[in-house]
């Protein structure tokens, strides 16, 4: 295989990382290791998911490249034992005949990537070079949270200080999701923002309410927020409404003087944050009184991390929002058109909603529409804005 040059005919490396490459055919396994090798990085490989997983077991990867048809521990069996003990290396799976019961498995247990062969041996290493930046990014998170956390008794009064001033200047914008079928208006999400500079993105926070132990506190604020504007929304439309795991279960949103539950037909409450699902108590009750009042649930990102389909499962939700990292470029990734095109006929089968969120592209959308989409947010139609911004279709 050639190695891999950029425009002007010189290779570009990728920052080193160290990689497992799995294939039990040699050939191919010494073409792309050469090539992975060529941009810079180092590379080991197995013939088995087997002799992989012994490997997995005494060295820290920063990629994992695994063929899925293998005799023995095949790529999904490596991958759920990989998952059994480390829930953060980045698993890009390689295919020559994409199967929609794999494709689910391989989403719930964490898959980065598909590669459909036969693929261009640049298309492997950029696929690589994004994974191992992810996966470096998690883990200096990682090191940046638990750093913060030991240092967060002396740094407390700083980060209440400033989790006050944003809650002083907290606001709520609007942005639309669209049926492009109909071309009618679906609904609005509410998105979190702040004037405090230190706090802007709503990520840090949240994460600044759940290290002060105050996601109540904002939670409550927020949907006071939200229905201030319910009361000037179009009366046909729904209004999304972004919780925390823990909200599901704060007897406000079902007491009858709660802020939302005067309005609870028209509000779709959408759960962020999967991974704390788990460990919340109470959630299928609380779902039964929500549901009780009218409110739906939707489910955040759909196909991104480890525990999208599983909290489908757990949540039954009424709509689920397909995270925008399929979205984007769906139009030249048939990889991604399939998980989309399989995602789209579950939720049909269970009588479920559906909303590509992210989109930014004439040819995600139209590419979407071939797919069965419908149900469409993204800057494409309408940045978020105060008040109920109007699409462009």
């Amino acid at each position: 295989m050639p190695r891999l040059t950029d425009v002007d005919g010189s290779l570009q490396p990728e920052s080193p990382m160290r990689l497992l490459l799995v294939d039990d055919e040699p050939a191919i396994a010494r073409g792309l290791g050469r090539i992975l090798a060529d941009a810079g990085h180092q590379v080991t490989t197995a013939g088995n998911g087997a002799e992989a997983f012994k490997l997995v077991e005494s060295t820290r990867f920063d990629v994992i490249v695994s063929d899925i048809r293998m005799p023995g521990m095949d790529g999904l069996g490596l991958l759920r034992a990989i998952r059994g003990r480390d829930l953060d290396v980045p698993v890009v799976f390689m295919t020559g005949s994409p199967e929609l019961e794999t494709a689910i498995q391989a989403v719930e247990h964490g898959a980065f990537r598909y590669l459909l062969k036969p693929f261009d041996g640049k298309e492997l290493v950029a696929l690589v070079g994004r994974a191992g930046r992810l996966h470096r990014m998690v883990q200096l998170s990682r090191q940046a949270a638990e750093a913060l956390a030991g240092n967060l008794a002396g740094d407390r009064k700083g980060l209440e200080t400033r989790f006050a001033s944003a809650m002083d200047g907290m606001r709520m914008v609007m942005q639309p999701i669209l049926s492009w079928r109909t071309r009618t208006i679906f609904g609005y999400e509410a998105l979190l923002r702040t004037s405090e500079p230190t706090l802007q993105n709503p990520v840090d926070f949240v994460d600044a309410a759940v290290r002060l132990d105050r996601t109540t506190e904002l939670g409550r604020k927020i949907r006071r927020r939200v229905a201030d504007q319910l009361v000037h929304a179009p009366p046909s439309v729904n209004m999304f409404v972004n919780l925390h795991p823990s909200d599901l279960v704060d007897d406000e949103l079902c007491a009858s003087e709660g802020a939302l539950t005067g309005f609870a037909p028209r509000v779709v409450l959408e759960v962020t944050e999967r991974a704390a699902l788990d460990h919340v108590v109470g959630i299928p009750a609380a779902l039964l009184r929500l549901r009780g009042l009218g409110y739906r649930i939707a489910l955040d990102d759909l196909g991104a991390g480890y525990a999208g389909l599983s909290s489908f499962a757990q949540l039954e939700p009424e709509i689920v929002k397909v995270d925008i990292s399929l979205i984007r470029g769906i139009h030249e990734s048939p990889v991604k058109q399939m998980l989309f095109r399989s995602f789209t006929n579950l939720c049909r089968d269970m009588n479920t909603e559906i909303v590509a969120e992210g989109i930014e592209l004439v040819e995600e959308r139209e590419c979407l529409t071939t797919l069965g989409g419908d149900l469409y947010q993204g800057f494409l139609f309408a940045r978020p804005g105060q008040g109920f911004p109007l699409p462009v279709y």
